[in-house]
């Protein structure tokens, strides 16, 4: 039985429940989301754990019989690179992001319980990150990192991306990770990029519970966590620069302009702008600037994921070419952009 895979539908479903659950009611009771919610989006995070767990324990363990590890996992490897290959691929680095999301919201949830456990901004914030969540998710099922080799009635071998109850196909090996990711740069760059792509959901979160309510706390959750996101950013990028000049040889500029590069940088700077615009924030300014920084800069997340992995692009960072799971995130990137612009010009000629 391919647990992993059940782990992956069970963790939407929940999440899917903890959204819908707690718009219910929320909407019911007008201040507070009900233990139904917190009791799903809980039993999400534990299933998306401990799927992320399971995959990690196949990569180390080898167990080629998921093609995922077949592709980035081989005894030759060093246990380091094979935990590693978590985030060799995209499977496993947006199971990452999204377990991420998850840990980093019930940090949220807990650190501002006392002062904003119950108001409006505070669900709207949570529920727009589970509603990320979905959406990663989402992504994982179609494209899912539990994918198994099993035997056809014949002797042909197929992978599975949906019964979870077939008998797999005993693979001997895996073929290993992509030699230019053996690297001890590549090993940290990623997760450091993937927890401030992460940390940025909430920022996000809170600017549009902001937009749509008019409520000032939301800066006390946006800006710490923008701080940590922009932490994290600059010290992904900053290694990924170590790897690019170890490994591709680009000299010691650190920077060849390469596409998934350069969308990487764009969040980096709107954050910057962000940190630097709450300062005036909190002296009565920049009521429109402040939230539409803490916006485009999840916007620019999910662009620089939608350069990733869309294949437009050529880039040595580029996983594959255009498929159903890229035309998702263009399809998710321009609701994002079609929703954020309406509610920004609401405020924008609401303060005119």
């Amino acid at each position: 039985m391919n647990l992993g895979m059940i782990f992956i539908w069970l963790s939407l479903v929940t999440a899917l429940g903890a959204v819908l659950s707690g718009y219910m009611e929320h909407r019911k009771s007008n201040t507070s989301v009900g233990t139904l919610s917190r009791k799903l989006e809980i039993s999400c995070l534990v299933l998306a754990g401990s799927s992320m767990l399971l995959l990690m324990y196949h990569l180390y363990n080898v167990n080629a019989s998921y093609s995922y590890v077949f592709e980035h996992s081989s005894t030759d490897l060093e246990w380091y690179y094979r935990l590693s290959a978590l985030w060799a691929g995209q499977e496993g680095s947006m199971l990452l992001w999204a377990v991420s999301i998850l840990a980093i919201l019930g940090i949220v949830e807990h650190t501002h319980a006392s002062r904003l456990s119950g108001t409006t901004l505070m669900q709207t914030t949570r529920l727009i990150s589970l509603s990320v969540v979905c959406v990663f998710l989402g992504l994982l099922v179609l494209k899912n990192p539990f994918s198994a080799y099993h035997v056809l009635s014949g002797s042909s071998v197929e992978v599975t991306n949906w019964d979870p109850f077939v008998q797999m196909y005993d693979v001997p090996y895996g073929q290993g990770m992509n030699p230019l990711l053996r690297n001890p740069w590549m090993a940290v760059h990623p997760p450091m990029l993937f927890l401030g792509y992460a940390a940025f959901t909430i920022p996000f979160a809170a600017a549009i519970g902001n937009l749509l309510t008019h409520d000032k706390r939301w800066e006390a959750i946006a800006t710490n966590w923008m701080r940590i996101s922009w932490l994290f950013l600059t010290l992904g990028i900053g290694l990924g620069g170590f790897w690019a000049y170890e490994v591709l040889g680009w000299g010691a500029w650190f920077w060849s302009w390469d596409p998934v590069e350069t969308s990487s940088l764009l969040p980096w700077i709107t954050a910057t702008a962000y940190l630097h615009a709450q300062l005036r924030y909190r002296q009565g300014e920049y009521g429109f600037v402040a939230p539409l920084l803490a916006v485009t800069s999840f916007i620019m997340v999910v662009f620089a994921t939608f350069v990733t992995r869309s294949g437009m692009w050529t880039s040595v960072h580029s996983w594959q070419d255009f498929t159903a799971e890229s035309a998702i995130i263009a399809v998710f990137l321009s609701v994002l952009i079609l929703s954020s612009t309406f509610l920004l010009a609401k405020r924008y000629f609401e303060e005119d």
